[in-house]
């Protein structure tokens, strides 16, 4: 056996359990002045999620049977009704060259049934209305630190732009892990409101090809009496002023005619009710 002399037995058990010496500084951000790794690090999606876990083991492939259209022939060519502009010409590239008989959103097929386009929830956008930020924008601290509880995002959230976090804009918009957010909505927060009946259904008479029908996005209101049966606001809410009221927007891939009923017939293997009345 090999002979090591003392002096290596020394130095290497004075080494043991201490990280290897940096050999390459790390680059500095010019703004916070802090140091930036070589690799990206994701601060998230380190433990599997059950819904979307039921989502790719069950509850796709009952979408796909309940909702295929069996096409025996490919459809024909859409019909030219006139001719369209040549992009390579310059007198007529950014000519406005409106289509024949008006909007084509509500009257357009869906798109023939395949395995890549089964119906799937892509996101899901809550936004919060607060007319008091007009006089002070004090006021919407206690806001934001609830729609940050609730989404669980922050901007640059582990140092990574994956979301834009919570945002304050005049319209709408704000992100949200989509099924944890809907695994405490369907669980802990409609089962304990006691006037909520259901997602009401449109009118059996309602047309199919209005904008919202064919947008495949299902929209529900909250009241502010909601958020405070969410676990992350329950367990703290003294620290917030005042509850506030909601709209959740649960945005899917369907489009076409009858995309909205698809959307509702994917969410309501979530276990989101529906009524119609």
């Amino acid at each position: 056996m090999p002979q090591h002399s003392p002096q290596r037995i020394a130095r290497s058990l004075t080494r043991f359990g201490r990280p290897p010496p940096i050999k390459k500084p790390l680059k500095r951000n010019w703004r916070t002045r802090l140091p930036t790794p070589h690799v990206k690090i994701v601060g998230r999606e380190f433990t599997p999620c059950r819904l979307e876990d039921h989502y790719h083991a069950t509850l796709q492939e009952d979408a796909m049977y309940m909702t295929y259209i069996h096409e025996s022939e490919p459809r024909p060519a859409p019909r030219q009704i006139r001719l369209t502009h040549d992009p390579a010409n310059p007198y007529s590239r950014f000519r406005h060259n409106p289509p024949v008989g008006g909007s084509q959103l509500g009257k357009k097929p869906p798109p023939p049934d395949t395995p890549a386009n089964v119906v799937r929830l892509e996101k899901i956008v809550i936004h919060s209305f607060m007319k008091q930020a007009i006089g002070g924008r004090s006021n919407l601290l206690g806001l934001i630190m609830a729609m940050r509880a609730l989404s669980g995002e922050t901007e640059k959230g582990a140092g990574r732009h994956a979301v834009s976090g919570v945002q304050i804009v005049h319209g709408k918009k704000s992100g949200a892990p989509m099924y944890d957010f809907l695994a405490q909505l369907v669980e802990f927060v409609l089962p304990r409101l006691k006037d909520f009946p259901g997602v009401i259904l449109p009118p059996p008479a309602a047309s199919d090809h209005s904008p919202s029908a064919v947008s495949g996005v299902v929209s529900l209101g909250l009241d502010p009496a909601a958020m405070a049966f969410f676990p992350q606001i329950e367990v703290n809410l003294d620290s917030y002023p005042r509850p506030y009221g909601m709209h959740v927007h649960f945005v899917t891939n369907a489009t076409g005619v009858g995309a909205e009923n698809r959307a509702r017939a994917l969410l309501s293997g979530f276990q989101l009710p529906f009524t119609r009345r």
